[in-house]
């Protein structure tokens, strides 16, 4: 019975374990089957879990089971009290704790292995070539993920310095330097014959040069690029788990940390071409870490600013035919989605044609305002895609910027002193009309100033956009 379970049984799991991962993934890439997908992504996960318990056999299982339901407490918790605007802090934190969990799996491998038999010899003997590399490069990528991850979460919710960037003097020859001697010393234990002790303070080095990596990586980089890090740390804690996969020989853990290293790589490189960004460029430019200067269209001052109110803006909402929502980080904040879909719905009572402008950057994380307008119910077939939505701009009556700022700025199209030129955004400047539902007149997360406030057609409602929608929804139910 043992040897069916291991040879056929477990084999067998792990496959349909795989192949739910798959199609999890490929299902994740459409709105309205991604809540779907992250179900059947979960019972995935729960095979490859059954199947490893399996695949051990009979063993003591208190620590397992003890881990297990710790996790859960801490996870259920979590999930339940996390506010929509701290979620791109949770998958911060997330990519952290894979990291983590591949670095330790593989110095415990070692431990187990070479250090508590005390056997003498190089790493690649003792354990096999592909396994000593993959030790290494799973405590490498873990490393960097954990604190690289640790100093996103920082940066996200503010606690390092705004989420601005940090440039360390000498910071490219510092991370060559480091990657050199962790590379350099992972050989050393590989292939050089030591002590079991050796050995492992050659990992342990390898170790600490992986942490400190993970914050000189990362420290610098700033401003409008931070979803792009979260996408890139996600890709790191697959690469971690694959390699650890490895390590430990499970064929599960293989492929789905191979899936979501592929995936992550390649979310990280839709989202740099959304921002007209090399990979390269967001690693080490430190874009987000100072003022754009140079120019009087750089300049902080704002000249013909027009602002209104709720009231003024219901008038002109009652003849609209068609009205775009565009979210952003400050409907977040507000915690405005709500509020949001009363007013949506209340405009397409009125025959009024509502659709939502999504960016592929709005907000702190891949897919931020997807998730949050899923929050309140928004039909998914009105969330629209910017190369979607912008064809029809010129067509719409008005477009209502909600905490958005950089991913609508103009001066991605017609400044070219600007950082952000190139940039594609969503071009609600050519909407007839244009209310932008913002605080204050402050710059967003990329440092520089909006055009959009300047132009004629465009309106400032100033105030949190809870209470403004909220205002708004007053004003439409009042109307004849």
């Amino acid at each position: 019975m043992t040897d069916f379970v291991r040879s056929t049984l477990v084999p067998l799991i792990y496959l349909v374990s795989s192949v739910l991962f798959i199609f999890g993934i490929k299902r994740l890439g459409r709105v309205r089957t991604a809540r779907s997908a992250n179900n059947l992504a979960a019972f995935a996960m729960f095979l490859a879990v059954a199947g490893t318990l399996l695949e051990l056999g009979f063993i003591d299982y208190r620590w397992i089971l003890s881990g297990m339901v710790l996790g859960s407490v801490v996870g259920g918790f979590i999930a339940v009290r996390v506010p929509m605007t701290s979620m791109p802090e949770m998958v911060a934190l997330f990519n952290g704790s894979g990291g983590a969990a591949s670095t330790l799996v593989a110095l415990s491998v070692y431990w187990l292995k070479v250090v508590e038999p005390g056997i003498d010899g190089t790493a690649a003997a003792l354990l096999g070539t592909a396994e000593a590399v993959t030790v290494v490069l799973s405590v490498l990528v873990g490393g960097i993920t954990l604190t690289g991850s640790l100093v996103a979460y920082g940066k996200l919710n503010g606690s390092l310095k705004k989420g601005e960037s940090i440039l360390l003097p000498g910071r490219h020859v510092m991370n060559f330097v480091m990657l050199a001697a962790a590379l350099v010393v992972g050989g050393l234990y590989c292939f050089s014959s030591a002590t079991p002790d050796a050995g492992l303070v050659m990992l342990l080095i390898v170790t600490g040069l992986s942490l400190a990596l993970g914050v000189t990586l990362t420290i610098p980089i700033g401003g409008a690029d931070m979803p792009v890090v979260v996408s890139l740390l996600n890709s790191y804690s697959g690469i971690a788990a694959a390699m650890t996969g490895f390590v430990i020989g499970n064929q599960v853990l293989i492929i789905s940390g191979a899936l979501v290293g592929a995936s992550g790589i390649i979310l990280t490189q839709i989202m740099c071409v959304a921002m007209n960004r090399s990979l390269l460029n967001v690693l080490v430019g430190g874009f987000g870490g100072e003022q754009a200067s140079g120019g009087d269209a750089q300049s902080s001052e704002y000249v013909n600013v027009r602002s209104t109110g709720p009231e003024e803006a219901a008038m002109t909402l009652e003849s609209a035919s068609s009205v775009v929502f565009v979210p952003g980080y400050g409907l977040a904040v507000a915690q405005a989605q709500h509020a949001t879909r009363e007013l949506a719905d209340l405009l397409q009572k009125r025959g009024c044609k509502v659709t939502y402008a999504i960016h592929p950057v709005a907000g702190r994380m891949p897919g931020h305002m997807n998730i949050l307008l899923a929050e309140a119910d928004v039909p998914y077939e009105q969330l629209l895609e910017m190369d979607v939505i912008n064809p029809d701009m010129k067509n719409t009556d008005v477009a209502i910027v909600l905490g958005a700022n950089d991913v609508v700025n103009p001066a991605a199209l017609n400044n070219k002193s600007s950082p952000i030129y190139g940039m594609p955004i969503l071009n609600v400047h050519e909407a007839k009309t244009v209310f932008v539902v913002k605080r204050s007149l402050g710059a967003g997360y990329a440092g520089v100033k909006n055009e959009l406030f300047e132009n004629a057609n465009t309106m400032m409602i100033f105030g949190d956009a809870k209470k403004v929608l909220q205002q708004l929804v007053q004003e439409v139910k009042e109307l004849k």
